[in-house]
């Protein structure tokens, strides 16, 4: 399967993928790191991640499909939310918890 059609099954197959360095076990960045801990506080407990390290064809395609250029970036329900920062500012709003409440409950 090429890249940008496994990159878009992952993103549709699941209602929260967060492509990361590492994983939520063993974060291999601080922003990894802050996100993993952010999407755990608000609900989701139970991430599906893909390590980025570890799939250098999706770590090389992966900014061109969505359009970001950095790692981690989370998608909820097929659609890009951002990075870590937009991630944190989610969480600290308690927004993040609602959305994921709503993509856990489909």
């Amino acid at each position: 399967m090429p890249v940008m059609e496994r990159i878009q099954a992952e993103v549709d197959g699941h209602p929260i993928v967060l492509f990361m360095k590492g994983t939520p076990q063993f974060p291999m960045c601080g922003f990894s790191s802050r996100a993993v801990h952010a999407l755990r506080e608000a609900g989701a407990e139970h991430v599906y991640t893909i390590n980025v390290l570890e799939e250098p064809e999706i770590r090389a395609n992966l900014p061109r499909f969505s359009n970001w250029p950095t790692f981690p970036q989370l998608f909820i329900n097929g659609e890009l939310i951002g990075g870590c920062d937009i991630t944190l500012e989610l969480h600290e709003s308690g927004e993040l918890q609602r959305i994921v409440a709503e993509a856990l409950s489909q």
